[in-house]
């Protein structure tokens, strides 16, 4: 127990005390630089940019929104002509329409949900040109729409929010490039393979011919991690020893996950010159996160009550005293799963090393409930965005209060920013809720689900909170390869991505940009100290759970005092 304590105390130290500050420094340098490289000159005058260009928050969604979908149509065309291209030596076929689709707005949006078998589905040429270059762009759009919204948050009466392509350009060339080259190194040396050779044959002791996949995993594991992608080259994801070889390149996964989404605070607070709101907004999310893992990790350890029940059988009781480790790889233990569990959905990541279906009742509790509030760490940029829409509605609610005007960063908080804010806000749960309750009626639907009762609800639950959260992880219990699923999980990516948070919260940060800032006085309230923190906290807590807590009290909790009470599936 001590050991595995002792793993995640260091990761996480590593992360908040090695990692948080000179990669917050770096995002700046890159998102502050007034000159160009070379190579991004060269790219902005084959795209016919004007890299000078100051945008409004318009402007500025606007080539958002085209370059998505120019990128999304090229994406889908690509996986329908999977069959006629180049680097497909075990001849996959086309994918089908709705699988295409699905496939295109997931990865497009960062959410990389895979209702497929990588391994059995797509050729070389897909997972390299398409999938790991939408994974790529998919990280630099969400960073580089947090970046513009710091920037409105620093402005003074300036209406605009830096230049969309360059925040895009620096992202991938100076960020994302440089470090998954690097990585996908270390894990070619940590044994993952990297080749574009057809799938080996190898002849079993008994005689039987097996076949064994392989391809370009390293490349697509490096930049899966860094930009918060998930996704997986192989069906069962990161606990695939080819994505997973060993306990090193599991320890990489996670720090890299965590590696710029918390010095993303850092460089918030250094952009709008209050380096003390970038450490509560680090604070706040650092205790969101420990938080779920002080959920996740006893509940793992502590493992199932009906084998505790039946410990007269001394092999059951060995197996317990171990932990929960049905549907985890042995190699990994509780500790470093339980730290994956909650990083990957705590970042939105998606990645797996091991089945979350196979979570204990309150270890899929944590999982499901960090997606639903989608402000624990979260993706590159959008977690971020994510926290400050809840700190302009706390301290909308503060004002309403103590009846006074709302101030956020020295602006007024007023009618226009409150109502964005809250359309972002509403429109999360109301997506995940709304494709829940479809699911349960749809025709032949359920059908899907490998499950009954309160674990089945979770299975669909989990799955469009995945969806809408724009995670990607799988409960691995649900069949989602149909056109119902494909159709409807992906409007709910589409609707988690674009309508909450990335538009409103541009428009939000358009609006306080255009603002003057207003003098503090002994009324205004600070925003950079312990106690708006806790405030904050607590609204993200009593929001969140007052939502959720029904669909939550029908799923992992009913399944919670089922298994206690003996009960099996």
């Amino acid at each position: 127990m001590i050991l595995n304590i002792l793993q995640i105390v260091i990761i996480l130290l590593i992360i908040g005390f090695g990692l948080v500050v000179p990669i917050g420094k770096y995002l700046v340098g890159i998102f502050t630089d007034e000159r160009d490289t070379l190579l991004e000159r060269y790219t902005y005058r084959f795209l016919g940019i004007n890299s000078r260009e100051q945008m409004t928050w318009q402007r500025y969604s606007q080539a958002l929104v085209l370059s998505n979908l120019v990128m999304a149509l090229l994406g889908y065309g690509l996986l329908r002509l999977q069959t006629f291209l180049p680097l497909n030596p075990d001849k996959m076929s086309a994918v089908s329409p709705d699988l295409a689709y699905n496939t295109t707005i997931s990865f497009i949006t960062n959410t990389n949900w895979q209702s497929y078998g990588g391994e059995t589905t797509l050729s070389y040429f897909s997972q390299t040109a398409m999938i790991q270059f939408m994974m790529f762009t998919s990280a630099a759009t969400g960073l580089a729409t947090g970046v513009a919204v710091i920037r409105g948050l620093s402005q003074n009466g300036v209406n605009n929010l830096g230049n969309f392509w360059v925040d895009l350009t620096r992202s991938i060339y100076r960020l994302f490039l440089p470090l998954s080259f690097v990585l996908a190194l270390v894990f070619v040396w940590q044994g993952m393979p990297q080749t574009l050779a057809p799938a080996a044959q190898a002849t079993t002791l008994e005689g039987a011919t097996q076949i064994i996949a392989r391809g370009p995993v390293a490349s697509l594991e490096s930049i899966k991690h860094l930009g918060t992608n998930g996704g997986g080259f192989f069906n069962t994801n990161a606990a695939h020893p080819f994505e997973n070889p060993t306990p090193l390149t599991n320890t990489l996964h996670i720090l890299s996950m965590l590696l710029i989404v918390p010095a993303l605070t850092y460089a918030f607070g250094t952009m709008i010159r209050r380096r003390r709101q970038g450490w509560v907004f680090f604070g706040v999310f650092t205790a969101l996160f420990i938080g779920f893992l002080l959920i996740v990790f006893p509940s793992e350890q502590a493992g199932n009550p009906l084998l505790t029940k039946a410990g007269v059988d001394q092999t059951l009781s060995t197996l317990q005293s171990g932990g929960n480790f049905e549907g985890k790889e042995v190699r990994f233990g509780i500790a470093q799963t339980s730290l994956f569990v909650t990083t990957t959905t705590a970042a939105t990541t998606g990645s797996v090393n091991a089945m979350h279906d196979s979570l204990t009742p309150m270890g899929g509790f944590a999982a499901l409930s960090e997606m639903l509030l989608n402000v624990v760490f979260g993706g590159k940029g959008v977690g971020l965005i994510n926290l400050i829409q809840y700190a302009i509605i706390t301290v909308f609610l503060v004002g309403l209060m103590v009846g006074r005007t709302p101030e956020f960063l020295s602006k007024k908080i007023e009618a226009r920013e409150v109502k964005l804010a809250s359309v972002s806000l509403l429109a999360h749960p109301f997506t995940i809720l709304f494709f829940t309750g479809l699911a349960l009626v749809w025709p032949n639907a359920l059908a899907s689900l490998n499950n009954p009762d309160a674990h089945g609800f979770t299975e669909l639950l989990y799955a469009y909170a995945s969806a809408t959260a724009n995670n990607g992880s799988a409960f691995a219990g649900l069949n989602a390869n149909t056109p119902f699923y494909n159709t409807s999980l992906g409007l709910a990516i589409f609707l988690g991505r674009y309508l909450s948070p990335l538009l409103p919260l541009l428009a939000v940060a358009g609006s306080l940009a255009a603002k003057p800032k207003v003098p503090a006085t002994s009324g205004t309230m600070s925003t950079d100290n312990v106690f708006f923190g806790v405030l904050l906290l607590a609204s993200i807590l009593i929001v969140g759970g007052l939502t959720f807590f029904p669909a939550l009290a029908l799923g992992p909790i009913a399944e919670h005092f089922q298994l206690a009470a003996g009960k099996t599936f």
